[in-house]
């Protein structure tokens, strides 16, 4: 039966005399007119030659497939999206991050009269504008819980010579974390602190250098203050 077939399709393509469209006229023509049993019950000869859409036996079964794959494929688009919106709705919309560091530029910070902010001026990383390096303070653009760190490093000139520093954390004026150094036998010093703060939209951090004492030596990198949202906890 498929020999027959074939023996007309070619017969169609190759009759002399016909133009491109008579041959598949004629081809439909007489397929429409075959009486004999054809190899697929549910061939449809009007889709086979007006519609671009290959048709055979398994034709409706493929459709079929066709159709639940793209189903499947747009339930799964929808809810990457939903997804996505809920990572939005967790963090806020925002992404806010800070790195500073005091400009090597700055021999000493200090000693100052009073408790003051250490400028770190070096920005490398604002996300969200909360820090200004201007003040060196980090103010929180939404509320949630933040991550805060600061290194120290302070070098004297010569041995015997007194290193003294002290240097907080603060929230709001709030001491949260510190650390010091009061001794004539290191020639220099370093240390670090790192905390999780709850914020109110508005809220302060800083670090402080205490009155009358000084960072010096300072090289660029190693004094440093940076933040981050963890998570919002703005409705």
């Amino acid at each position: 039966m498929r020999v027959i077939a074939c023996t007309l399709f070619i017969l169609g393509l190759l009759w002399d005399g016909l133009t491109a469209e008579d041959s598949i006229s004629s081809l439909r023509e007489a397929a429409v007119a075959w009486e004999g049993e054809l190899p697929c019950g549910q061939w449809n000869c009007v889709c086979a030659f007006q519609r671009h859409r290959g048709c055979c036996c398994a034709a409706t079964e493929l459709q079929e497939v066709e159709d639940q794959i793209f189903t499947r494929m747009m339930d799964l688009l929808a809810r990457m999206s939903q997804l996505g919106a809920s990572i939005v709705e967790v963090i806020g919309g925002m992404r806010i991050g800070f790195t500073a560091s005091v400009s090597s530029r700055t021999n000493c910070i200090g000693p100052f009269t009073r408790n003051s902010p250490i400028p770190y001026d070096v920005v490398t990383l604002n996300h969200g504008h909360g820090y200004n390096p201007a003040l060196g303070i980090f103010t929180a653009p939404r509320s949630g819980v933040y991550s805060f760190s600061f290194s120290i490093y302070s070098k004297v000139g010569g041995k015997g010579e007194r290193m003294y520093y002290k240097v907080q954390l603060m929230r709001n004026r709030e001491v949260v974390a510190s650390t010091w150094e009061d001794n004539r036998e290191d020639s220099e010093d370093s240390s670090s602190q790192t905390v999780l703060l709850s914020l109110q939209q508005g809220g302060q951090v800083y670090v402080e250098l205490l009155g009358g004492r000084q960072l010096c030596g300072i090289t660029e990198g190693l004094n440093t203050f940076s933040g981050s949202l963890i998570y919002s906890t703005q409705a």
